[in-house]
């Protein structure tokens, strides 16, 4: 009976532990939304105003286009303590990818072309 209670026992822990671990990683996963989001609306402005100043070849026109997208706020970790953030958008055709840290825009017109 005592092996029966103690199986039970540690079943329940795990159960409990289970729904603990699910509860935070959601949680967790909610918060890093809502931070991307904010810091997707700041820099939204910024990227608009670089990429149309940037020189390339193929002008970068995102207030007068007729197709344009936000594909967001992306990272690459080069290695251990380098982290390259940069945010993209693409006006007919026309790929603009912005780095928040350097304010620096690049302008691609493929996606293949881009480093």
């Amino acid at each position: 009976m005592t092996f029966q209670r103690t199986i039970v026992g540690l079943l329940v822990v795990i159960v409990a532990g289970l729904g603990a671990a699910f509860y935070v990683e959601w949680k967790i996963a909610t918060e890093l939304r809502t931070v991307k989001t904010f810091v997707e609306g700041h820099v939204f402005a910024e990227a608009v105003a670089a990429c149309e100043k940037a020189e390339s070849s193929t002008p970068f026109k995102w207030n007068t286009g007729k197709n344009t997208s936000v594909i967001g706020l992306n990272s690459v970790k080069l290695d251990k303590y380098t982290v390259i953030a940069s945010y993209t958008l693409v006006a007919d055709g026309v790929y603009c990818d912005y780095d928040p840290i350097k304010k620096k825009a690049d302008i691609g017109s493929n996606f293949l072309e881009r480093e």
